[in-house]
Order: structure tokens, then sequence, then C-alpha cells
């Protein structure tokens, strides 16, 4: 059996994050080839994990700057290691190359988090979006080249680095969600217009972008549409809620904060409509695709919609003002027919571009192609080869000298 090393950024938590979800996926797919997967972080346990072990996923955990890993990696000796974003690249790419300079790279960005970082400092000085010169910018990038093909999840973010950045087209692959069919009688079994109530927002609140739009439905969005539908509710739900958070919670305001949810499934599905003002982010939003799968509309922003229909009709409404927003809240809410009609558009989206049967043959075929010729493929890649050579000689000397450091405490 293949080995698949994947070395996480945070342990896989589906139920709290689009990214867990992605996670999952990736996992599922390994499993279905039959690599044996181990799965290793530096994250400390959370209560809202998967318990990979019970899915025969071998789990590890493993510390910064420690020669520890070095043996761990001689033990495992893995065909593939996937990096579970841009730093987890940056502190153990390293000594992959080092100690298993075969092994294939890959590095499964999740977004662009230097786009994202960008466009959240652009939208809190009210200036143009600037990523030239960032730091995390050079540092992704470079993680991007140093890898034998990065996952990119939105079509958006591939076409920047190929355009403004010049990344070669070979090292990257477009994996975005990977789902199941919604079939016609998965749609029948979901609750109808009359069923459902109420306005839904839910996102993981350690990303930031999650709590500015919560807060901004809070302030911008969600007084205007209580004065025309003032018997309907918003309800926000989201893992790991702060003080600041849970203090918007307003029953006289009908601006409801219910913090986790068991199942966001069954969040959605009860929803008549979600609402997701995003001002700023990168990637994919989970939670406007899981409105899709669960017949949800949605209204949102560019950036929210972002990378997820292509050329193809909204859900719902794609808004450029507040005042729009909330005209388009109101009418959705209100409108059978208009709502009904927006349903049927997410199933057409969800089954034209994120059905995993289109992507799964590809990225097997990719991973063949780089099993059988690895090499030709580095050649390739000087930039990589280059940015390799020099992260080497700095990172070495760094942990090595941090690794000294520690024995000294000791």
């Amino acid at each position: 059996m293949p080995k698949l090393l994947v070395i996480g950024h945070v342990w896989p938590e589906p139920k709290s994050s689009a990214a867990g979800t992605r996670m999952m996926q990736l996992l599922e797919f390994f499993q279905n080839e039959k690599y044996e997967i181990t799965f290793a972080t530096t994250a400390r346990d959370t209560d809202n994990k998967v318990d990979l072990n019970a899915l025969e996923i071998e789990t590890e955990k493993i510390k910064l700057n420690d020669p520890e890993f070095d043996v761990f990696l001689e033990r495992l000796k893995p065909d593939v290691v996937l990096f579970d974003r841009f730093m987890m690249e940056e502190q153990f790419g390293w000594r992959v190359d080092d100690i298993c300079p075969e092994t294939i790279k890959i590095l499964d960005t999740e977004d662009l988090h230097f786009l994202r970082k960008a466009r959240q400092q652009a939208y809190k000085e009210k200036s143009d979006v600037s990523y030239l010169d960032s730091e995390i910018a050079k540092r992704e990038i470079a993680a991007i080249y140093r890898c034998d093909l990065s996952l990119m999840i939105s079509e958006i973010e591939i076409e920047l680095l190929k355009s403004q950045f010049q990344v070669p087209d070979n090292i990257l692959f477009y994996l975005p969600f990977l789902l199941e069919k919604i079939t016609e009688e998965n749609q029948h079994r979901l609750p109808e217009f009359e069923e459902r109530k109420d306005f839904i927002s839910i996102g993981n609140f350690l990303h930031e972008p999650n709590w500015n739009a919560v807060l901004y439905l809070k302030e911008k969005i969600w007084p205007e549409i209580r004065k025309k539908l003032p018997e309907a509710s918003m309800q926000i739900y989201g893992a790991y809620p702060s003080q600041k958070v849970l203090n918007l919670h307003n029953p006289k305001e009908n601006f409801m904060v219910n913090g986790w949810a068991d199942s966001s499934v069954e969040v959605m599905k009860n929803g008549r409509l979600c609402l997701a003002p995003i001002q700023f982010g990168a990637g994919l939003k989970g939670k406007l695709v899981e409105a899709m799968q669960n017949g949800t509309p949605s209204v949102t922003t560019p950036l929210g919609a972002e990378g997820i229909n292509g050329k193809m009709k909204w859900n719902g409404f794609i808004t450029n003002s507040d005042k729009e927003f909330i005209i388009r809240a109101v009418e959705l809410y209100s409108e059978k027919d208009l709502w009904k009609e927006k349903q049927g558009l997410g199933f057409e989206i969800i089954n034209k571009r994120f059905l995993k049967t289109e992507y799964l043959g590809h990225f097997r075929q990719e991973l063949a192609k780089l099993f059988n010729d690895l090499q030709t493929h580095r050649s390739l890649n000087f930039t990589g080869k280059m940015l390799k050579h020099h992260l080497h000689k700095s990172t070495y000397f760094m942990s090595k000298f941090i690794e000294e450091k520690n024995k000294r405490r000791n």
C-alpha cells in the first residue's frame, strides 16, 4: 500500500469549518485509493475533532524544530506528503526533502492566505488591495513553488497566481469541494418554503471574515430587515464564538446568537434564507455551498460568491450595496415562487460545478503522472529548486539553533 502523510495545521473539524470538511474529503479520496494514511499535527486536541483512529487513520503528535520528526519520517517513509496550508510546508517541507527526497509533496492551500489578508487590510484601511509587497504573499507563493503540486479550491485564485505571479500551470491543480449529486429524490425530502422560517448565518468565529460578516449584519443589515419583517428572526450559528460575538445576542431585536450547531445541515435546511454580507476573504465560502446543498437560497456579496457559481446564475442574489442587500433579502424571504426558482439554481450549481466524480478521476491521473516521472516534473520548476536550496540553508541553521536552545533549557 502506498503511504500518505498528512501534516495538518489543525485537527479536522468538519462540523466547525469548511476547511475541516475539505480535509475529510481528501482523506476519503486517499482511503478509497488504498493509501495507508498517517495524520500528524502540532495542534492541541479539541473536543470537536474527528476520531481519525476510528476511521483507521493513524495519528501522530509532532513538534516544531524537533529532530524526533526526522526519526518519525525515516521510520514512516511516506510516498506522498500532503501539507495542510503553506505554514506546514515552511516548517516541515525542508525536513521531508532531506529525509525523503523522492516523496511527492502536495500543498492544500485551502484558500490563498495572502489574498485574504490583503483584502482584510484594504477593507479596514479603506484602500485598494495590495499584495505584491506582502511578506505573507512571498512566503505562500514560495511554498507553492517548493511543492510538486498545489491543490487550489478556486479558479479565481489560480488565475491570480498565473497572471500576477507567473506561477507555472503544471504545479497548480484545481480541486474544489468534492460533493455528491443532489438528486430529485434528495430535493423532494427537503422542507418546503412554508416549513422553513428565519434568516440563517453560520461560520467558524475563529475566521475573521465570519465575525466581520455577523457584526455587519447586526449593525447595518438586520435593523432594516426587521422593520419590514418583524416576525422573522436572525439566527447566528458558529463554532468558537468569543465573548464579543455572544454579546451581540439580543432577543428583543430577534437577533439570536446560538453558537455551536450540532448539525449545520439541520440548521441550514430549516432556515428560509442564508445571509452572508462578506466584506473580505478568499477561497470558497462553505456556508454558501452548504446552503445550496440544503435548498436554502442566499443573499451575499461578490466576494461571498467568488469562485462558486462561475458563469451560472446565483441561488439568490449577489448585491453591491447595503440597500440592495436588504431589498433582495426581504423580497426573497417573502415571495414563494421567487424563492423556489432560486432554490433550483443552487441545485444546478452543485450538480454542475462540484460533483466529486468530475474531479477525482483527474486528480488520480495527476498523481499517477507524478509517480511515473517525478524528476521530469521537477526539472520544469527551476524556481522551486532554487527556493528549496535557500530555505534549506536558512531554515536548517535556525532550526538547529532552536534545538540547541531547547536542549539547554531541559
